[in-house]
């Protein structure tokens, strides 16, 4: 066999050791066209492929450098199984990369050995324990793979087997709160080697992705927003990385959301979303359809949320309380509140329960269903005190304060208020400052404090303008001008205010052409008619104009 040329090698073996994966990949790729490459080399190239979005490539790199130390390298042939494993995993190839994982197991045992190659094998075998909802296996694998991560110095392994062991206490059903939240420090010990270069890309991106969906179920956003802001550095430290994969954007769009960055966590949710359709079928895509519904939901564009929540159900993943919300918002309150009650009862994890149930102090409230806001409230205050988490204890302060104000004691309201209002703000919560600001505001109007309520309004509504909210400060705008409530003349012919009832219902041009049965062409110059006459930027200000002037009732379906 002839040796690999020199200078495309060399090459290839610098521009991966600076992760500058494409070009490592093309480099390596040209190298082995000149003479097949050994098995490190393949490796090499494998993963250039892999982070360079390659991941066809990187699975037959991968093979062949399997195939090359089966017989010669056990202990290099079952890691480059484990790298199989993996890499099929993430393409939701499940029974390959099981075969891929047994095949491994196989060739250690053929040749009697463990080390710390074994205990790779066995951290995806932790996590099928963990999710067939076998506890204690799964508690023994990971356990095993740890001391075999120690024993051996492996910071690869110790890194999975730490990540696996706090994933899996999160899993329904696998441990107490407590035992749960103890967890967690196993996640921050992967982070540290994570953020201090210790473990290898692969798993320093399946880490990121996996401890911000850990601190998305605890509701810990500062933690998320620490470790989103790493990964995005991360990510900007290798121009050449594909981003580390759909499901991280998901979470990022989430903390972007948070932070009312909603354009930004739009075009994060819409790129997540394209990436994980190809290969189709991958589960996650439903959390992507899930945030863009959610960012369409807020910003009054509610046939787009119904589209985008249908799509994530169709994935498996149920809708809510994103969908029922929708429902309340189009005016169909006792379907929202059937459905929020229905999830309710089928939802036993504790942490998969206070944003249901948050959902519901928002249902019953604008229902006038004050037992049951008072019922998801002492279930908020209850699960607030089980664990320290500075979100569910807004949560919970927001609804305490939402039940007071249900039942009439709008002096009772305000302390609890106040004090989630607080937190929101430490945590640049700007959309959960602006839900409780009204709440303030509608109890200092109750206790005939009319600045006040002025004052607190007028800033919600601020608020929910600045974040593209137009339901939202619409609401709040009647209630700060309730006289702008009550339909007045205006400068729209009968066609553009029947346009502008279906622009406030989130139609696209080419949806309102079709139920007017007018042209696109008719249906854009009405467009543009509205906004010039009624002197708005977008159509989001053309919807909030609406509900400020009576053409569609707040809290009513437009139409």
């Amino acid at each position: 066999m002839s040796a690999p040329t020199t200078e495309p090698l060399e090459t290839g073996r610098t521009l991966f050791q600076r992760r500058a994966w494409a070009g490592a990949l093309r480099a390596l790729r040209q190298a082995d066209d000149a003479a097949p490459l050994e098995s490190a080399d393949l490796d090499r190239l494998a993963k250039s492929a892999y982070l360079s979005g390659h991941e066809p490539e990187s699975i037959a790199a991968f093979t062949s450098a399997f195939q090359l130390d089966v017989d010669t390298d056990p202990r290099a042939a079952a890691r480059t199984a484990f790298w199989l494993g993996f890499v099929l995993t993430q393409a939701g190839r499940w029974s390959e990369a099981g075969a891929w994982l047994e095949r491994g197991s196989a060739v250690l045992d053929r040749a009697g050995l463990d080390g710390p190659e074994r205990g790779l094998l066995l951290v995806p075998l932790g996590l099928q324990r963990a999710f067939s909802g076998d506890g204690e296996g799964s508690a023994r694998l990971f356990a095993r793979a740890l001391d075999l991560g120690r024993e051996h110095r492996d910071p690869d392994l110790l890194a999975l087997a730490r990540l696996g062991t706090g994933r899996a206490a999160l899993m329904p059903g696998m441990a107490t709160t407590a035992e749960a939240v103890a967890a967690v420090g196993h996640l921050d010990e992967v982070m540290l080697a994570v953020t201090a270069g210790e473990v290898t890309e692969m798993i320093a991106g399946l880490a990121y992705c996996a401890v911000i969906d850990a601190c998305r179920i605890l509701l810990d956003v500062r933690r998320a927003q620490e470790w989103t802001a790493a990964l995005t550095r991360w990510c900007e430290d290798q121009p050449e990385l594909v981003p580390y994969r759909g499901q991280c954007l998901v979470h990022r769009a989430q903390v972007l959301q948070l932070h009312g960055s909603w354009a930004d966590a739009a075009v994060q949710a819409r790129l997540a979303r394209d990436r994980l359709s190809d290969p189709p079928g991958q589960a996650a895509a439903g959390d992507a359809w899930y945030q863009e519904g959610e960012l369409h939901r807020l910003g009054g564009d509610w046939a787009t949320a119904e589209e985008d929540y249908r799509r994530a159900n169709t994935f498996g993943r149920q809708p809510q309380p994103g969908h029922a919300l929708l429902l309340l918002a189009s005016g169909q309150g006792a379907a929202a509140a059937g459905t929020i009650a229905r999830i309710l009862d089928e939802t036993v994890d504790p942490f998969a329960r206070p944003l249901l149930l948050a959902a519901q102090v928002t249902i019953a409230g604008a229902l006038g269903d004050a037992a049951a806001v008072r019922s998801a409230a002492d279930e908020l205050v209850s699960l607030s005190g089980q664990r320290p988490c500075q979100y569910l204890a807004a949560l919970a302060g927001h609804a305490v304060g939402a039940a007071a104000l249900a039942e009439g004691d709008a002096a009772s309201a305000l302390p609890p208020l106040r004090a989630a209002l607080s937190v929101w703000a430490s945590l640049d919560a700007p959309y959960e400052q602006a839900c409780t600001r009204e709440l303030i505001g509608l109890a200092c109007h109750v206790l005939a404090d009319g600045a006040g309520a002025a004052l607190e309004l007028g800033s919600a509504e601020e608020m929910f303008t600045r974040l593209g909210a137009g339901p939202d400060a619409a609401r709040v705008g009647a209630l700060l001008r309730p006289e702008a409530a009550v339909p007045s003349s205006h400068p729209l012919s009968v066609r553009e205010t029947e346009v502008l009832k279906l622009i406030s219902a989130g139609l696209t041009n080419r949806a309102i052409a079709t139920a007017l049965h007018l042209s696109e062409k008719t249906v854009a110059r009405h467009v543009g008619n509205i906004l010039t006459k009624l002197d708005l930027p977008s159509r989001s200000a053309a919807t909030a104009w609406a509900y400020e002037h009576g053409v569609i009732r707040a809290g009513a379906a437009p139409g």
